[in-house]
């Protein structure tokens, strides 16, 4: 039962899932299913919470799966960007005629996934929440069914396909060179290697590299982030933005701090980090530059973010007893979620009422619906990393990681993209608030958008006011990978 208790989170929201797709065939009247998720994702929340209140923290099923300070971290994380997702999808959903319930199951199950994913200690057990999150993702993607949407899902599923192929061969050699799929197993065996394995520790490692890279959407394996977040539901463009970013990091987290971080290879990955990190930054944030989708500018707005994130990866150190590379991650990761989420909230609202992604839409959107318009612009101004935002302390906190590692390089090119950055999002600021409005009626949402849209609102303010608390619980999550 001990085991059942530490699963507890993820069985709360398969079993949600299970309950609305079945009310689904039976109630005439649809409109209380993502009441029926949320309720299923609050009690998930709660029993994560318990775990800190009943200080049951540990192993199960044999040590493949952790509760610890990390996976509560995530455990909450999830929740709230789940939380998030489905508030501000409620009128957007009422376009999937005859597959309403399936949306919110397919959200609930792969945010089940993405929690086994951060709590996961063990190469197989980290495949199969991959997969669980992967599949239902797959389906989320062509959800609209229409052209796009199918072409979106289709791409997708190929390139995931490959990535998860490339990755089973990293695991396979890690596998074949420690005899262990358990982290902690392939850590001693890293701690005494010797020289005449580097090569295939190296190997495996840049094979797991390149599997995760995909779900980070991290430069060259980035191909599939616009059109994906073109075709799909806005909703869905959402959810895969932060959940499934935040998801990949967590596992790289685990898999490199706790299983390859010794010193014999770390060296290796993190130089490996910072250059993907580099040639991501730069490609996401050029290429934004020349969209005029508002969809595509913030998914090659992902990319570069991912950048960011990535300084914080590579910045292996240790100060004060604080693992300050990986506790600057998660807490760029909850900032990320909050402004990501935010913006594609008003984005979601836009995208329903007018039928159209294109940025020239968004002109005088401040007088046409002026909370939707000042959402999408503190949350851009959040993303281009300015004060006094969560996005700015953010940076600021994964900038210090990277020169306590004596990585000054890569934050010199961060902050040059910042600053490049600053033209697409800014422009866009400026269009909503300095262009005649078309005409048209004005933007309307349901009470539940307007709570997404103040929640992400304030969260990105308060975060970027207040750090103090965000900061301490992404330090104590990531205690876990002190020596």
């Amino acid at each position: 039962m001990e085991n059942v208790d530490r699963l507890g989170p993820e069985i709360v929201l398969l079993v949600a899932a299970a309950a609305v797709l079945l009310l689904d065939l039976v109630l005439r009247e649809k409109r209380w299913l993502p009441w029926l998720a949320l309720l299923g994702i609050a009690g998930s929340a709660l029993w994560t919470g318990t775990f800190v209140i009943r200080d049951t923290q540990g192993t199960a099923f044999d040590g493949s799966l952790a509760v610890d300070d990390f996976s509560i971290f995530f455990g909450f994380l999830f929740a709230g960007v789940a939380a998030l997702v489905i508030l501000s999808s409620m009128d957007y959903a009422e376009r999937f005629v005859g597959r309403y319930g399936e949306f919110f199951a397919l959200i609930l199950a792969s945010t089940a996934g993405l929690m086994l994913l951060a709590g996961s200690r063990d190469l197989i057990a980290i495949f199969i929440a991959l997969e669980l999150t992967s599949i239902s993702q797959y389906v989320l993607a062509g959800f609209l069914k229409d052209g796009r949407s199918t072409e979106a899902a289709l791409k997708y599923i190929l390139l995931g396909a490959i990535s998860t192929a490339v990755l089973l061969y990293g695991m396979a050699f890690l596998f074949g060179l420690s005899g262990s799929t358990k982290l902690d197993g392939i850590a001693a065996f890293v701690a005494e290697a010797d020289p005449g394995t580097r090569a295939a520790l190296v190997m495996a490692m840049v094979f797991m590299a390149v599997g995760f890279a995909f779900k980070m959407a991290i430069v060259p394996f980035q191909m599939w982030v616009p059109d994906v977040y073109e075709g799909a539901p806005t909703p869905v463009a959402a959810y895969l933005s932060v959940g499934s970013k935040a998801a990949a990091f967590a596992v790289v987290l685990r898999v490199f701090y706790e299983g390859l971080g010794g010193d014999f290879v770390s060296n290796d990955w993190s130089n490996l980090f910072a250059a993907l990190a580099a040639a991501s930054m730069f490609a996401g944030n050029i290429v934004a530059l020349v969209q005029s989708n508002i969809k595509r500018l913030l998914g090659y707005s992902s990319i570069a973010q991912a950048g960011y994130i990535m300084v914080g990866l590579a910045a292996v150190s240790t100060v004060d007893g604080t693992a300050l590379g990986a506790s600057s991650v998660l807490f760029f990761l909850a900032a990320y979620a909050l402004t990501n989420l935010g913006a594609f909230a008003a984005v979601t609202v836009v995208s329903h009422c007018l039928g159209s992604d294109d940025i020239a839409d968004y002109a005088g959107l401040a007088r046409r619906s002026p909370l939707v318009a000042a959402t999408l612009a503190f949350c851009f101004v959040s993303l281009t990393g300015l004060p006094p935002t969560a996005g700015f302390i953010a940076k600021i906190y994964i900038f210090n990681a990277a020169v306590q590692a004596d990585m000054v390089w890569l934050v010199i090119v961060a902050v040059l993209n910042s600053v490049l950055a600053a033209f697409y999002y800014l422009k866009v600021v400026g269009l909503m608030f300095f262009r005649e409005p078309p005409e048209g009626a004005p933007i309307k949402w349901s009470p539940p958008v307007g709570v997404a849209l103040g929640v992400s609102m304030l969260g990105v303010l308060v975060v970027g006011v207040v750090p103090g608390p965000l900061i301490a619980a992404a330090e104590r999550a990531a205690s876990v990978f002190v020596r």
